[in-house]
């Protein structure tokens, strides 16, 4: 009789099943994730523009944050930090209804709460707002 080599048991095989798996799963949903993306630029893009008068109730904004790991030339683990502002401008209208709406041409800085005017409105992105100047006395 031969000699067996050493048995690694279940838990081996179960690692090598594993691992692919989960690999598959966040590939997945990183590639949903483009493509829910890439479908909701394509849809606002593709809205019709419509101007509507509103009023500024809120704004806001959502940091979001990312890092990187990587292993550099010399085999040392490096990490890089990057970050994203999103900024979010909240309209109600006549009827009293309200929006929360991304802002795509940087208004944010433009516009304080409380101020009324036009609003171009491009699906889920606003686009302009032309601000009532009152006449002063």
């Amino acid at each position: 009789m031969m000699p067996q080599g050493p048995s690694f048991g279940g838990g081996f095989d179960f690692m090598f099943t594993l691992v692919p798996i989960l690999f598959g799963i966040v590939f997945v949903i990183v590639i949903v994730g483009f493509i829910s993306n890439g479908a909701s630029y394509v849809k606002n893009a593709k809205s019709p523009r419509k101007s509507e008068y509103a009023r500024v109730v809120s704004k806001r904004m959502d940091v979001r944050h990312h890092t990187n790991h990587h292993s550099g030339d010399n085999g040392m683990m490096h990490s890089s930090n990057s970050s994203r502002t999103y900024y979010y401008i909240t309209l109600e209208f006549d009827n009293g209804d309200r929006k929360e709406f991304l802002d795509v041409k940087n208004l944010y800085g433009l516009v304080v709460e409380g101020d009324t005017g036009y609003a171009a409105i491009q699906g889920d992105w606003i686009v302009a707002f032309e601000r009532d100047v009152q006449p002063q006395s």
